[in-house]
């Protein structure tokens, strides 16, 4: 999952990239809504983390004209504005979730899992796909009961494909997923990822569509 992080204070900005990086999540960071739009015009999130107390534009309004234009990110609310009237407003302004800080960033992830599992019309915590099992909350992968040792990046691309079984996901937008801003992109990383998969989970359970990208081969 790719995040985009809004918050202006530097040592909180650098300790929830850190903690998210931890937790499995690519995060990129921007310190006010100006940059967060931009962020936002050119890139693929599957969440936008919110500070309200941004310089210049504020918050509620970012998340104001991102909801009048029909933008379905969605957003949870990070910020030290405890009165029930301002939560109030967060929500009623669009948002997906508040949380007050300061907050334990495991909580933060936990938040984070379960709106992604809604987003996806899922009701359970696990991801199956045939013998195949996979825990978001512990970043764990089993195989007919076995664990199922992944690398960080190989887990990001195998919980992508088991998010969206049946869709074609290209090399570039698996490279959204495992890269952050700042580093570098191997040429043939996904490859040798997706080979590394393969001899782990079996050479059948990914299916590449030449000059397309990836996906889940259908269930037996």
């Amino acid at each position: 999952m790719r995040i985009l992080l809004v918050e202006d204070d530097q040592m909180l900005g650098d300790a929830l990239r850190t903690s998210l990086k931890q937790e499995g999540f690519t995060t990129d960071w921007v310190r006010d809504a100006e940059e967060a739009e931009l962020a936002l015009a050119t890139g693929d999130y599957s969440l936008l983390l919110l500070d309200l107390g941004l310089p210049g534009k504020g918050g509620l309004d970012l998340l104001a004209e991102l909801r009048s234009t029909a933008d379905p990110v969605p957003v949870i609310i990070l910020t030290a504005r405890d009165a029930v009237p301002d939560r109030i407003r967060g929500l009623d302004a669009g948002a997906d979730d508040y949380l007050v800080k300061p907050f334990d960033p495991e909580e933060l992830a936990a938040r984070i899992r379960a709106l992604h599992r809604r987003r996806a019309g899922r009701a359970v915590p696990l991801i199956e796909h045939g013998s195949l099992v996979l825990n978001p909350a512990t970043r764990q992968v089993h195989r007919d009961g076995r664990r199922v040792h992944l690398s960080a990046r190989e887990y990001v691309i195998l919980a992508a494909l088991m998010e969206r079984p049946g869709t074609l996901l290209s090399r570039a937008a698996l490279e959204e997923r495992i890269y952050g801003w700042g580093e570098e992109i191997e040429s043939n990383a996904v490859e040798v990822h997706i080979h590394n998969l393969r001899k782990k989970i079996g050479a059948e359970t990914i299916r590449t569509v030449r000059g397309v990208g990836y996906m889940l081969a259908d269930v037996p």
